[in-house]
């Protein structure tokens, strides 16, 4: 559900998917070939947030700040299952993994991937291509062109999911058993 917050309404381009049970509230601008699983809570009611052109933010994902900041998901960023943004700035083509969180005035230098469960204190900034894991993070080595590579085809993945998603998802009946010529997914 989109909501506004006061006088802010979130600006959402065409291309962009937004799973009805996903809330987007006040002051966000969603980019392009953006997609936005169910159950994400996407909350501009202190600051802004923008996330740019094909981004993703998967299942239960919280984006959030204190009051005055504001949160930047830059191109192709990738936001995995259930991991907090909470007023930081995620670099161009940065994959944070699951259930990590990134705390506030964060900086993830573009390219980045953040293992999952990581916990990154407030104020750190990432140079480009780091990897960072832990609790608390910290670095461990640069990202290579093949882990890059890897990335980057789960990115165009969920880019591809925001097109399908808009022209097939919809609510339905579920089956009492299953057919012996069940499709598989994919």
């Amino acid at each position: 559900m989109i909501y506004a917050y006061k006088n802010h309404i979130p600006v959402v381009h065409p291309s962009a998917y937004i799973h009805p049970q996903a809330a987007v509230t006040g002051c966000v601008v969603i980019g392009k070939d953006v997609y936005i699983a169910p159950f994400a809570a996407i909350r501009g009611d202190f600051g802004m947030i923008v996330i740019e052109d094909g981004c993703n933010v998967q299942e239960s994902c919280t984006v959030h700040m204190f009051p005055g900041i504001e949160v930047r998901l830059c191109e192709n960023a990738h936001i995995g299952h259930g991991a907090i943004i909470h007023g930081a700035r995620i670099g161009r083509n940065c994959l944070v993994g699951m259930h990590s969180v990134i705390m506030d005035q964060v900086e993830l230098g573009e390219d980045c991937i953040v293992g999952a469960m990581s916990f990154i204190r407030e104020g750190t900034i990432v140079p480009p291509r780091s990897l960072v894991v832990g609790n608390p993070a910290r670095i461990v080595r640069e990202v290579d062109d093949r882990m890059l590579e890897w990335k980057s085809r789960g990115t165009e993945i969920y880019q591809q999911l925001a097109r399908d998603a808009a022209k097939d998802i919809r609510p339905c009946e579920p089956l009492r058993e299953m057919p012996p010529d069940y499709p598989l997914a994919g």
